[in-house]
């Protein structure tokens, strides 16, 4: 069924996450058939045929524990990949106390569409970017740089936010979660079976006579198994960006919907262009960001559309304009310290050196403890309202 519309971009959109989902949990079988595959060619010189036959019998031997090994994988990544993250980002929950002009434009987003508050952090880096993490409600969170911070406005953080809150409110975030999971299991057991394959020079059992019979496969399925891990290492890393780079479009097109502000987005991304690379971070944190900067050659394996594709997409379908690469102001140099601000009375920059913001008082107290009183005016002497005093 054909997308006409923002919603049935979002729906059509998680069909084929699903689906590529799907493809890549297969993909472990493949690359599990794969490593059965090189064993058995290591293990003896049989026919091909034969040994695509020991190999698929190895291979349903193992499937099971294959499968129950990825499950118990996407579970401890449930529950803890939030705090590896953290550990990882460096990002610490801020209380409305500590940050409340960031807290209260996220706290206003998410009143306005009845949406769950999220946590939010702030990790510390002069890098411009964003990213949402968490599997469910209550792990759901919001991490923003202090360079982000730093450089942009309120509306534009505000577009930044709402772009997080997108992916969280479109499921993007989880799907994300388990598609980086399943990647770093085919990436690990490829890397394992190279490994064993060109360090121990084989592995298995010796075969029988009966089971080499028609030999000279073994080469042949040497090249047929490498085919496949690399292939399947190929195919995850593509599924990963597949899923990533449809999803940026969809929450730039869901931050102007909560904020209506277009403009704010696009010089948002014009700031957090070429500046947003975490040192120290994962490619799997970088995913996750709202951009993950790549240029040359490994442009090819870019996870996010180029900002020029966004800012063309956000003024063609949102009505924006496009202000072109923006250069960031340098920082405002804090003022020197006047003291307390003007007053009714004159302004504190006027006191001397040092008795800036002091209160004002007289140089003398009306009246000393122990002088005798002052006399009386005389009888018949103007009143302060101009009448004659009497006595």
């Amino acid at each position: 069924m054909a997308a006409y519309g923002l919603y049935t971009h979002i729906q059509a959109n998680k069909r084929r996450s699903v689906a590529l989902l799907i493809g890549l949990f297969l993909l472990v079988y493949i690359l599990l058939y794969a490593g059965a595959l090189a064993g058995e060619a290591l293990s003896s010189d049989a026919a091909l045929d034969a040994l695509a036959r020991l190999a698929w019998r190895d291979f349903l031997k193992a499937a099971p524990f294959a499968t129950i090994g990825t499950a118990l994988w996407i579970v401890v990544a449930y529950y803890f990949h939030q705090r590896i993250i953290d550990l990882v980002a460096g990002g610490r929950e801020v209380t409305r106390q500590e940050e409340p002009r960031l807290y209260n434009l996220l706290e206003n987003l998410c009143i306005s569409r009845g949406i769950p508050m999220p946590k939010l952090k702030v990790m510390e880096s002069d890098a411009l970017n964003a990213f949402a993490t968490g599997m469910n409600e209550k792990q759901y969170s919001i991490t923003v740089t202090t360079g982000l911070l730093k450089h942009l406005d309120d509306a534009e953080i505000e577009a930044v936010l709402a772009h997080e809150l997108t992916h969280i409110r479109n499921g993007d975030v989880r799907m994300l979660v388990i598609a980086v999971v399943i990647a770093g299991i085919i990436a690990f057991f490829a890397e394992l079976i190279f490994r064993l394959w060109f360090n121990f020079g084989g592995f298995g059992r010796s075969r029988s006579s009966s089971e080499r019979k028609g030999g000279g496969g073994a080469g042949l399925a040497l090249v047929i198994a490498a085919v496949l891990i690399a292939a399947a290492w190929l195919l995850s890393v593509l599924i990963r960006f597949a899923l990533s780079r449809s999803r940026e479009f969809l929450a730039d097109a869901g931050s102007v919907e909560l904020t209506k502000n277009p403009d704010a987005m696009i010089t948002a991304l014009r700031k957090i262009e070429g500046r947003g690379e975490l040192a120290g971070v994962t490619s799997g944190v970088m995913e996750m960001c709202v951009d993950n900067p790549r240029s040359g050659f490994a442009d090819l394996f870019a996870t996010h559309p180029a900002i020029e594709r966004r800012v063309d997409a956000l003024v063609k379908f949102a009505g924006g304009h496009d202000p072109s690469p923006l250069a960031l102001p340098a920082p405002e140099e804090p003022a020197p310290d006047q003291g307390e601000p003007a007053g009714p009375w004159g302004q504190a920059g006027d006191a001397p050196a040092g008795e800036a913001g002091k209160p004002f008082l007289p140089s003398a107290p009306p009246f000393e403890l122990g002088s005798p009183p002052a006399p009386s005016p005389p009888a018949g002497s103007p009143g302060p309202w101009g009448k004659p005093r009497e006595n």
